[in-house]
Order: C-alpha cells, then sequence, then structure tokens
C-alpha cells in the first residue's frame, strides 16, 4: 500500500486548492457536456413495443405512467439466466430513491428479456423497488441496442412524450454509463481509490451485494459481458 506524502495542514490546504481548480475545469465541462446532451435531435418512436409486467402487458407509453420522462435501464438477464447481470445488478444497487427522478416529472423502469417471475424473484433478493418489465421479443432491445448478435450489452435509453407522442433522446452504453454505479463516485476521493490497478479486469472484484462474505463467490459469471461497441 503507497500511502501520500504527509505534510502540514497548511500545505495540504495549498495543494488541494491547486487540485480544486482543476475539478472545477471538469465540472464545467461535464455542466457543458450535459447541456450539449440536451440539445441533442430525438426520434420518434413509431413502433408499438410491449411488454410486461406483474400487472399484465404494457406498451411504451405506459411506461412513463403519466409523467413527461421515462429513463430505461436495460437491464441483462436473458430467458435461460438464473442470475441477473452483476454489473446491472451493481448499477440497479445505485439508484436511490424514485421518488426524487419523480419529483422531476421522470420514471425510471428497467427491462430486460427474461419472464417476471425470475425478474421478480431477483428483484426480492436484491431488494428493489423499482419498476422492471419484460420485453415482447426482442425488437425493443435490438432497435436500442443492446442485444446484437454477438450477445447482450447494459445500457441507459432515455425518451420524452409530447402528449402520446414519445421521441428517443439519449441512449449509453459500457463504461459511459459507468456514472450509474455511484459507489465509484465515492471510492474516487478516497486514497486508495478502486483498487483495480492491479487486477486483469477492473470487474474481478464485483459481487453481488448478499455474496462479498462468500469465499467461494467468482467474479463476473456467463451472464455478464464487457461489450466494447459503444466503449467510452
Amino acid at each position: 500500500m503507497s500511502l501520500p506524502e504527509i505534510v502540514s495542514r497548511e500545505e495540504w490546504l495549498e495543494a488541494r486548492k491547486a487540485l480544486l481548480e482543476k475539478e472545477k475545469v471538469v465540472t464545467k465541462a461535464r455542466d457543458d457536456i450535459a447541456a450539449e446532451r440536451r440539445r441533442l435531435p430525438m426520434v420518434r418512436v413509431d413502433k408499438d413495443y410491449r411488454f410486461v409486467g406483474p400487472d399484465g402487458e404494457r406498451s411504451l407509453l405506459d411506461l412513463f405512467e403519466g409523467r413527461t420522462q421515462l429513463v430505461v435501464r436495460h437491464f441483462m438477464f436473458a430467458p435461460t439466466a438464473e442470475e441477473g447481470c452483476i454489473g446491472c445488478s451493481m448499477q440497479a444497487d445505485s439508484i436511490g430513491e424514485l421518488a426524487h427522478m419523480w419529483a422531476r416529472d421522470t420514471t425510471f423502469v428497467m427491462v430486460s428479456l427474461a419472464g417476471q417471475e425470475k425478474l421478480q424473484a431477483w428483484s426480492a433478493r436484491m431488494g428493489w423497488n423499482i419498476p422492471w418489465y419484460t420485453a415482447v421479443g426482442e425488437q425493443f432491445n435490438r432497435d436500442y441496442e443492446v442485444t446484437t448478435d454477438q450477445g447482450e450489452t447494459p445500457g441507459v435509453s432515455a425518451f420524452v412524450r409530447d402528449g402520446d407522442q414519445v421521441f428517443h433522446t439519449y441512449s449509453v452504453f459500457d463504461r459511459g454509463g459507468e456514472i450509474f454505479k455511484n459507489f465509484y463516485n465515492y471510492l474516487d476521493i478516497t486514497v486508495l481509490g478502486r483498487q483495480e490497478e492491479q487486477l486483469e479486469h477492473p470487474w474481478d472484484w464485483w459481487r453481488f451485494k448478499d455474496r462479498y462474505e462468500d469465499a467461494a463467490a467468482g467474479g463476473p459469471g456467463e451472464n455478464f459481458w464487457n461489450g466494447t461497441r459503444f466503449k467510452a
């Protein structure tokens, strides 16, 4: 373990202020990118995608639950899989209280290919209270490029509605979606950081949140695919 140099409080404060100037540049750049993202053109959704939830079949418009915006977490859970994607599960753990998004007229849901029995059982095991739907067929996944001939990849897509018209405004995949793993944001302010430098793959340490104490638990299994097509 390599720790930083020990200095006086005054010296630390001087170094901290110098780094703060660089952090401000990054913050401003992030604000500029967010503004540019909001100015992206959008695409009308003309297909009648169908989804199944605990209460039956729904359209894409129904998933909005009457709100203006919709965020969809494309959660990797194949119909034949017995467990959800570990990376998607870690992101779902990071979502937090949905009421804060609802307060900004935005609905958050997850969509997978697995049936409701598996999705609801996994949700109960993980302790989530997130609306989770099964896509009817693969067309929705394929159109939003999270299912390809090479397999599945995780992603997040954003939609907005104008009356009954739905529009696709944004999608993000792979490392671009790393911002949704909020624990990384906290680890990044610590001295030891993510502690991934010596690992063969950054995700080798990942576990389901109820498996960290299980010495026999391995890293991501067959339902984890590290896609690179949209890698940021």
